[in-house]
């Protein structure tokens, strides 16, 4: 297996139907083959049901839906996806609401062929392509938070949020394992991991569409995420990522 794709769900029975759409369209088409995984976060709504009928087509691209009961967060999601699901070479993890646009994957071939063990999208590079901005509060809570990360010395990168990272399987046996953090900021946290065990990260611009209807809640979660940072700092001082 070429490519497997990730996508974490929690109640996105309004948007995930177009995203597999998309993404079955454009993979089926592909030389390479593919899967898709969808892992439900413990959705109280209809994702189920919309994505149910993708897992039972005819196509070259399967699908398949993972579920649990409880929410547990986009990173748990992600993390169980890449070790216990995931059979591709390289493993891609996408947003439901395909704010990066499927047809972005071509763009991440080039660098995985020059050696790249991790690509991930950027919003925040000169060639990147914003077609839908965030909100300007949003947008500014993405340049504190980035900076914090930046004074922490936890990243040199100008985006650790998109939703739109690719790994090496190799690359997810080194920083999955070690993934401690199950929301907002594992991101974060998994790129900390990979750049303390050597791995070469790439990171590319990117176009986006923004979504208007964020998980974020700017006060509750923007506090949770800033502390989360200050976690994983501790977590490296006490040798959690070695």
């Amino acid at each position: 297996m070429y490519l497997s794709l990730i996508i974490p769900a929690y109640n996105e029975e309004d948007r995930i139907g177009q995203t597999l759409t998309d993404a079955t369209a454009y993979l089926d088409a592909q030389s390479y083959d593919a899967e898709i995984v969808v892992v439900d976060d413990g959705s109280t709504d209809a994702t189920g049901a919309v994505v149910r009928p993708f897992s039972e087509r005819e196509g070259a691209t399967p699908v398949r839906y993972v579920r649990y009961e409880k929410n547990r967060g986009k990173g748990y999601a992600v993390r169980l996806a890449m070790q216990d699901h995931a059979k591709g070479r390289y493993r891609v993890y996408y947003d439901a609401d395909a704010s990066t646009p499927i047809t972005e994957l071509e763009k991440l071939w080039p660098f995985f062929e020059r050696g790249a063990d991790i690509v991930i999208g950027s919003r925040a590079l000169p060639g990147s392509d914003i077609a839908v901005r965030q909100a300007r509060y949003r947008e500014l809570m993405g340049r504190t938070y980035n900076l914090i990360l930046r004074l922490l010395r936890l990243t040199r990168f100008r985006d650790t949020q998109c939703g739109f990272k690719g790994f090496t399987a190799e690359a997810c046996a080194v920083v999955f394992p070690r993934q401690t953090l199950h929301r907002f900021s594992f991101d974060a946290e998994l790129l900390f991991i990979a750049w303390k065990h050597g791995l070469r990260i790439e990171e590319i611009p990117v176009r986006w569409i923004n979504s208007p209807l964020s998980r974020v809640r700017v006060i509750k979660d923007s506090a949770k995420m800033f502390l989360d940072l200050i976690t994983i700092r501790i977590k490296d001082w006490r040798g959690r990522y070695a």
